[in-house]
């Protein structure tokens, strides 16, 4: 199972992002791996908003049909709170709320991987998928 992060969510829809070229590679090598997508809902609205707000709503329509084949944590309460504590605990303003569930939800799920282009999951001690 990898993380699926907002970074690369949008690098693979964005034919004129730096990384769009890497981003398709890596999601065809997790996906003839067989590999589980695993993402949580802050991550679908995030990436829903800047697919929109930048390329369309067409985009923003796409990925909620891609959506239905990753395996997605739901954000209860609990979660939400030690989110936002981890949050307060870190006072990096790089660091948002969304990237500190992201953290808890691998953590939790056992997953040291992400497909994400945002260096912040290494900084947090987890490994980005590379083909």
């Amino acid at each position: 199972m990898i993380f699926l992060d907002t970074s690369a969510i949008y690098a693979w829809a964005d034919r004129a992002d730096p990384n769009h070229r890497a981003a398709v590679r890596r999601l065809q090598a997790i996906l003839d791996r067989h590999e589980e997508l695993l993402t949580h809902n802050y991550v679908l609205v995030e990436s829903l908003a800047l697919l929109q707000a930048r390329l369309g709503l067409r985009a923003a329509i796409k990925l909620t049909k891609d959506a239905a084949t990753f395996v997605i944590d739901w954000v209860d309460d609990e979660l939400h709170a030690a989110g936002v504590a981890e949050l307060e605990r870190s006072a990096r303003r790089q660091l948002s709320l969304v990237d500190h569930v992201s953290f808890l939800v691998m953590k939790r799920r056992h997953v040291d991987t992400a497909f994400a282009f945002d260096p912040d999951f290494t900084a947090a001690g987890f490994r980005t998928f590379e083909e």
